[in-house]
């Protein structure tokens, strides 16, 4: 079991990319599971930049303060981040570039109705709750395979352009198979994503590939690769290379670092985090 919940922290926590502002990600997860019974809460900083395929850099810095509850077979979690965003007033945290028309929005004035090339804003962003099932795992050859379901409310201020207003919905299937110290990864997932009356965004396909190496007992490194579908028909496909090392500081506190790169417009150009919890 204690490999299992190693290999879970992996395989369904990073199927988020890391730094990759997936829509239903608010920022990466954070740690390994903590083991059955075990209440856990965090907190973590994400710093990414990019053009998103514009003529402006944008710039977002996510401070995320998190909860985990591990049981034998589930795990849950909430994610809520407070967003500083400065740059250009179509990208939108998670999404990327997008056409809003929303006259109130980020570097718009709507008494004059002007609209900026830039702005900046802050604010709370959208609370991201998440479900995974154990839902296979055969420990002679350590292979597992976990379902989990997201569900992101637009509680992100729409005006500031922090986020769309609206609801997503996510599903992923995730896998993994250890080696020894390696463990190798990956996943799929679809996101329902929510609209709105000035934001109109297309459901997206995801999937995820990577592996970690066990240094020790406390700890591990490795890699992850993130892909998904362009979000609105504005905007671009993401594509990314997260690079992470966890540490286990001791039985109850855990810490990540990790940098991104990314190779498509829909990605940051670049990112990095980090995070650390305390289980009880």
């Amino acid at each position: 079991m204690r490999f299992r919940k190693a290999a879970v922290g992996l395989a369904a926590a990073l199927s988020c990319a890391a730094g990759s502002q997936a829509a239903l990600a608010a920022g990466p997860e954070n740690l390994f599971g903590l083991g059955p019974g075990k209440l856990s809460l965090g907190a973590g900083i994400d710093y990414s930049s990019g053009d998103y395929g514009t003529s402006t850099t944008t710039d977002i810095t996510s401070v995320m303060l998190t909860g985990r509850y591990d049981t034998d077979m589930w795990a849950f979690k909430l994610t809520l981040p407070y967003l500083y965003i400065s740059g250009g007033t179509g990208v939108i945290p998670g999404i990327g570039e997008v056409t809003n028309r929303n006259p109130r929005g980020r570097g718009r004035n709507a008494a004059t109705g002007t609209t900026a090339a830039e702005g900046s804003a802050s604010g709370w962003g959208d609370l991201v709750a998440a479900a995974t099932y154990h839902t296979y795992y055969d420990q002679s050859s350590a292979f597992g395979v976990d379902l989990t379901g997201k569900i992101k409310l637009g509680t992100a201020n729409a005006d500031k352009g922090l986020g769309t207003g609206a609801n997503d919905y996510g599903f992923n299937v995730d896998a993994f198979k250890g080696y020894g110290r390696y463990t190798l990864f990956g996943g799929v997932g679809y996101s329902v994503l929510g609209s709105s009356q000035y934001i109109q965004l297309n459901n997206v396909l995801n999937a995820n590939v990577g592996g970690s190496y066990k240094l020790d007992e406390a700890n591990s490194l490795g890699l992850v690769y993130f892909a998904q579908e362009r979000a609105s028909s504005s905007g671009h496909p993401q594509s990314d290379l997260t690079a992470f090392y966890t540490h286990k500081i001791d039985r109850t506190w855990k810490a990540q670092a990790y940098v991104l790169k990314g190779f498509a417009d829909g990605s940051p150009d670049w990112a990095v985090g980090a995070n650390a919890a305390y289980a009880f």
